[in-house]
């Protein structure tokens, strides 16, 4: 066990993950930064597929840097005769499985979840998967593009000429966030009833749920909310405004007292509060071809620093436009002293702390690991003598 695993509010729970790519290997991240002893089960000699999206960082692959850390490694072929007995003492010996791997996959290996639950009952099971379970596309191939597209997000993001995908994997970010906190849901009921739980969820249902102010805009209007590029759909102004100097700044005006300081002290147009056909919230949103394009004169003739000192001395929210180089200088990091570097194959690397604070809880922010790197000391753990691994490294199965 990695010296830091003892720590965290998760310390002592084990959890086995037979994951790739993002969801799966972000939800037990989540569960290590919490102090769960996460067993990564990789392919021998190439390991998780993410390990060779890029080689960005230091010769490592920035996927796997960022997904990865605080887990151990262990390299076990799925289809080797001696892998079932190997999962089946694995699977004894945690609390917590979580798998995402290709439809069926699970079922394949032995371990489906029902009967899993016969034969180990304290045991939590989380599966994410593409589409859920049942329906049509249960068996379908799932990729974060794809479902951007099956669940109406790239109709929602980009501009009426050209629609776009969102930059992240939010599919996969949604649907590893909420594995995690379903397994943490069902680790709590665990502490009362001895029993533990199949939980679900997916990459369909985690961006159906981020659909829900669109759904129901659609759904009651009539029509889907306009696709306004880096601006709001539905609100007007918000978004980010060209400043004279070519500079950009995003604002957010949402309720008439921001509105009335807006035109009168940022733009300098006090008539605007007047205008019938700006009246109201709807009604900027109805005509706002014509308020952004009155909005866009009037900041064309100052600088952007200049609109800043308005918006913060009129008490509207604003924030300026970063590239990702920037963002990581950001002075909110630096101030807020959010950076660590953590070990791995390549050496230390920096690596923001996670989102989660628990105060007087220092973050548990593990090693990212070598392929198979912790392989021997895991098999030992649940019972194989040194003889015994040899072996089945001679074979292949590690």
């Amino acid at each position: 066990m990695t010296p830091d695993a003892k720590t965290g509010p998760l310390a002592g729970i084990r959890v086995l993950a037979l994951e790739q790519a993002v969801a799966g290997p972000l939800c037990t991240r989540h569960l290590a930064d919490l102090g769960a002893d996460v067993i990564k089960v990789e392919r021998p000699g190439s390991g998780d597929f993410a390990r060779r999206y890029d080689t960005t960082v230091k010769g490592l692959s920035s996927y796997f840097v960022w997904l990865n850390r605080g887990k151990r490694s262990l390299t076990l072929d799925m289809k080797h005769d001696s892998a079932p007995a190997i999962l089946e003492s694995l699977v004894d010996n945690v609390d917590v499985l979580v798998q995402n791997l290709g439809p069926g996959a699970i079922d394949r290996l032995g371990l489906a979840a029902a009967s899993l639950r016969q034969r180990f009952p304290s045991l939590v099971i989380c599966s994410i998967s593409g589409y859920g379970r049942g329906g049509p596309y249960e068996h379908r191939k799932a990729f974060d593009l794809l479902l951007q597209g099956e669940t109406g997000v790239i109709a929602t993001s980009g501009t009426d000429d050209a629609p776009a995908k969102v930059g992240i994997s939010v599919g996969d970010i949604g649907a590893g966030v909420y594995g995690a906190m379903a397994t943490l849901g069902a680790l709590y009921e665990r502490q009362i009833t001895g029993q533990g739980r199949l939980v679900e969820t997916s990459l369909f249902d985690a961006l159906a749920e981020w659909m829900g102010y669109p759904a129901y805009f659609t759904l009651y209007g009539g029509e889907p909310p306009a696709r306004a590029g880096v601006r709001h759909a539905t609100v007007v102004p918000y978004g980010s405004y060209r400043c004279g100097d070519g500079l950009l700044v995003n604002f957010a005006v949402q309720n008439e007292g921001q509105w009335s300081r807006f035109c009168r002290d940022v733009c300098g147009h006090p008539e605007w509060e007047s205008d019938a056909r700006f009246a109201s919230s709807e009604l900027r949103r109805i005509n706002r071809d014509d308020l952004e394009a009155a909005i866009e004169a009037a900041l064309a003739i100052e600088t952007r620093d200049t609109v800043i000192a308005r918006l913060e001395a009129a008490d509207i929210p604003f924030g300026e436009y970063r590239d990702i180089a920037s963002f990581l200088e950001h002075p909110q990091l630096s101030a807020r002293d959010r950076w660590r570097d953590v070990e791995s194959p390549a050496g230390p690397l920096r690596a923001m702390l996670p989102p989660m604070d628990f105060d007087g809880l220092p973050s548990r922010m593990g090693a990212i690991p070598d392929v198979g790197q912790h392989t021997d000391e895991i098999l030992i753990e649940i019972g194989h003598d040194t003889a015994s691994i040899q072996a089945l490294r001679a074979t292949g199965a590690i």
